[in-house]
């Protein structure tokens, strides 16, 4: 293992051009990102297509579980990654090797303390997340198969964060790919061949998820940057107290997403049956356009993310320019990326949702008007989530924490709460683009003050004049 003893200043991250090392690791990112959102979306259109509008409701209801179990994966996984890059910037490789033996065990136990705790109550958790009657049934057989998959979803998701950072973005992919595409090929298989039903699409996406992890576990011994031994897999609290609080940042906006999503389908089950549209129409139209939005969020994070090393990095080495430049070309592509996605859902918003099967005519009435009036701020929705992952990646945990809880918890959460007092079941699709809104304003003062902080720190110290001989 030839690298293992590349110094700071021979480093790819700290002489690479950004555009080539952003490439390297932006694009393997959004793919793993945008097919581990296969293991929903293939779902949902299966789903869809061979059970019904109850089944995507269903998967809707199931949804929250998805994000509380992401939010666990980046907890270990961002905070594991962003210290191990922190450490290896300032020449700390032993610190590096035991926050990556940390992080791994860590994965394993929440995984199977998430699983045990959803099945002992899985009845309670799918009605608190707003099942109905019609769609319990469904939603209870889903997610009792699903909620095997969990430990093996915490720990190939948060190691392929470690496996990006340690320089093999590529096998992080493959790690992630691999289980998305098997569960896309038994998708079909199980629900239309053998006829299994919604029982099926959950036992293709655990044997996905189970394909993943075992890739994982493949590289644990083969780590480019550091030598991986069972001393560092040994639990140690000032380790794991570091990757959590780096971690908080990306864990906190995944379980804020879990309290919105459980807040929105009550309140949609609320106010949809004092309307044209009932219960069931706006749980299924929004399971679906949520799904639609995780594509779009995918570049968006998967751009953060390959940003991450880079940052961590150059931040740790004191190269504060090279910092400002990763976040500057980051937010450009971003942008970009924005765009494309707002012109979509604007312009096709019924083709978008035809592909998770058809409806009556209310039912796209109703998915139409939500595209276009939630996502409308969608051109900026991609800076929050990058300035958010930047500040974790420079180490300052509360900025970071704080700033991935703007748009859900600050903003978003307490207007779906209070329009639909005034404006009914409409009032939810008019939260969406305000909260957007007012989290990219403070996305922007934020980075642009810390901007600021590293200017200073990065300007060579004042020449003191010579003391003076007269008396």
């Amino acid at each position: 293992m030839e690298n293992k003893n590349l110094s700071v200043e021979e480093n790819p991250l700290a002489t690479q051009s950004i555009g080539k090392l952003l490439t390297k690791f932006a694009i393997p990112s959004i793919i793993s990102f945008l097919v581990s959102s296969l293991y929903n979306i293939v779902d949902q259109i299966f789903i869809g297509q061979g059970v019904g509008m109850l089944g995507n409701a269903a998967t809707n209801v199931a949804f929250p579980l998805s994000t509380i179990c992401s939010a666990l994966a980046l907890l270990l996984g961002v905070g594991c990654a962003s210290n191990f890059n922190l450490s290896q910037g300032a020449g700390n490789r032993n610190r590096a090797a035991y926050i990556a033996g940390n992080g791994i065990i860590s994965m394993a136990i929440s995984g199977v303390t998430l699983s045990l705790i959803v099945l002992v109550f899985l009845k309670p958790l799918m009605l608190a997340f707003g099942s109905t009657e019609d769609v319990l049934s469904y939603a209870l057989t889903y997610t009792g198969i699903t909620a095997f998959g969990l430990p093996l979803v915490i720990f190939s998701t948060g190691c392929s964060q470690l496996i990006r950072s340690d320089g093999s973005p590529t096998y992080s992919m493959i790690c992630v790919t691999s289980g998305a595409i098997l569960n896309t090929i038994l998708d079909p298989l199980f629900i239309f061949g053998f006829d299994m039903g919604i029982a099926g699409a959950a036992y293709a996406t655990v044997l996905g998820q189970l394909l993943s992890a075992v890739l994982v576990l493949l590289y644990l011994p083969r780590f480019k940057t550091i030598r991986l031994t069972r001393e560092h897999l040994r639990p140690r609290a000032m380790y794991i107290k570091s990757i959590v609080s780096l971690g908080a940042a990306a864990c906190f906006n995944q379980l804020a997403m879990t309290v919105v999503q459980i807040a929105l389908n009550n309140t949609l089950t609320h106010y949809g049956a004092m309307s044209i549209y009932g219960k069931e129409i706006p749980l299924a139209c929004v399971g679906v356009i949520s799904k639609v939005n995780i594509v779009y969020m995918g570049f968006a994070i998967g751009v953060a993310q390959g940003c991450q090393p880079i940052v961590g990095f150059n931040y740790g080495a004191k190269n504060y320019q090279r910092v400002k430049r990763t976040y500057l070309t980051g937010a450009v592509v971003i942008t970009a990326i924005s765009i494309l996605a707002f012109l979509a859902f604007q312009i096709f918003p019924r083709q978008i949702v035809s592909i998770f099967g058809q409806g009556s005519d209310t039912y796209f009435r109703f998915a139409e008007r939500y595209f276009r009036i939630y996502m409308l701020m969608t051109f900026v929705n991609g800076i929050q989530p990058l300035t958010s992952n930047f500040f974790t990646s420079i180490g300052k945990a509360r900025r970071g924490i704080l700033m991935s809880m703007t748009r859900q918890i600050l903003f978003l959460l307490p207007l779906i709460l209070l329009f639909p007092l005034f404006f009914g079941i409409d009032g939810v699709m008019y939260a969406g683009p305000i909260a957007d809104a007012a989290a990219f304003l403070l996305a922007v003062i934020f980075i642009i003050r810390e901007f600021h902080i590293m200017d200073r720190l990065s300007a060579p110290p004042a020449s003191q004049e010579p003391a003076s001989s007269e008396t």
